[in-house]
């Protein structure tokens, strides 16, 4: 019998039960559903998280101390993060172009009648370049600012519109803890970072920071919360890192590694990777489960439809059909319930991405490969759970499978 009556036959006998393949295929369907919802999902989740990690700058270092480490600085016990390092990274390491040594304070930030409770970084001049950000209007803070522990301050995009809307704020005066500052540039639009509103932000010399706006002090220097390095190039990152780690370990007279921490963006988005990777597993077990579960129930559905079906089989194969022709048409059968249901999952899977983006401002991707895969696999699954169906089929004697009919 040829491939093309197989099928006619194998379609028409699952039309005529379009119920009871309708509800065969759910498992299926929800199963390849999940696969593409994850698949897209996960895609768009690592682009973006790529994206963002390349905002930061591929040459760019954070230091930091650990938590255990920041807790024992608190009580006295340990050295904090100073502006001294910064400085001797700079004397020390060759391979760094720029270093931003930052202290971050939350303060109430006023303009006339409007008022804001704002973070705000103290810093050098490097951070403009380490950071990224590029100035819209007027100027950044310079070395004699930093110096002369000038009140002046630069706006973020969103701060500025939030507290002068459409007015030029250069030159205009703002209250931050009470004291005036003068506004000398704002920066432009970038956006948001990891969740961090990259236009939210107020920038002042850092000493301006320390002496005027912070409320704790250290016998040993300017604390500092992070600084911020830009390597020369990217093949000097690691480079950099270790020399950065045997610094801080000789300078804060630790031999613990943990209590430094210093993270470059590939050791980031290695994090992020790790992260996206073990949620696609998961994702992956429950759509692989689904599928299973599917099988099970073409499977159940088929030798049902055998039990059913024993007077057709003894006839056909009293008309001539071998063992072979209703073996093949019942796997054709299996085959076409789960590759329909893995086509239908398919689309439900991609709408509900598309709709999830309009709706929710996800990010997606959708991967074609994953989805032929997918509609490859359902079929596979189709075949492995139709075969004991479609052997029970073949074997029946035309004899006893007719003493009914």
């Amino acid at each position: 019998m040829k491939l093309s009556d197989h099928l006619k036959m194998a379609t028409s006998s699952l039309l005529s039960h379009k119920l009871r393949s309708g509800l065969t295929m759910l498992g299926i369907m929800i199963g390849n559903a999940s696969v593409i919802s994850m698949v897209a999902v996960g895609e768009g989740a690592r682009q973006a998280t790529a994206e963002q990690f390349q905002a930061l700058g591929p040459n760019v270092l954070f230091v930091g101390l650990s938590s255990t480490r920041v807790r024992r600085t608190l009580s006295s016990e340990a050295k904090p993060l100073l502006l001294e390092d910064a400085e001797a990274m700079g004397k020390l390491i060759p391979d760094l172009t720029h270093i931003s040594p930052e202290i971050h304070v939350n303060q109430l930030i006023s303009y006339q009648d409007k008022v804001l409770n704002n973070s705000i970084v103290g810093t050098t001049p490097d951070y403009l370049t380490v950071r990224y950000h590029e100035i819209e209007q007027g100027r950044f803070i310079n070395n004699i600012d930093v110096q002369r522990n000038k009140r002046v301050v630069v706006l973020g995009a969103e701060i500025t519109k939030k507290l002068f809307k459409n007015k030029n704020p250069i030159g205009q005066q703002i209250r931050i803890k009470n004291n005036s500052f003068e506004v000398i540039g704002t920066l432009a639009k970038k956006g948001s970072l990891f969740d961090s509103n990259q236009d939210n932000k107020v920038v002042v010399p850092i000493t301006t920071a320390q002496h005027q706006l912070r409320g704790w002090k250290s016998p040993y220097g300017i604390p500092l919360n992070t600084i911020a390095l830009l390597a020369k190039d990217q093949k000097s990152v690691d480079t950099v890192k270790f020399q950065v780690q045997n610094l801080m370990l000789l300078r804060h007279g630790t031999t613990r590694e943990n209590d430094i921490k210093i993270f470059s963006q590939n050791s980031l988005l290695n994090m992020a990777e790790k992260t996206n990777t073990g949620l696609k597993q998961m994702l992956g077990a429950i759509a692989i489960i689904s599928l299973l579960v599917g099988g099970i129930g073409i499977m159940n559905i088929m030798l049902v439809s055998v039990k059913e079906r024993t007077e057709e089989i003894g006839l056909k194969k009293s008309l001539g059909a071998t063992p072979k022709d209703i073996l093949g048409q019942f796997i054709l059968e299996s085959i076409l319930l789960a590759t329909c249901g893995s086509i239908v999952g398919i689309g439900v899977g991609l709408g509900g991405v598309i709709i999830a983006d309009i709706f929710f401002s996800l990010s997606t991707s959708f991967s074609l490969p994953y989805i032929i895969i997918s509609v490859g696999v359902s079929g596979s699954v189709g075949l492995f759970f139709g075969v004991f169906p479609a052997q029970q089929a073949a074997k029946l004697d035309p004899i006893i499978a007719l003493k009914n009919y």
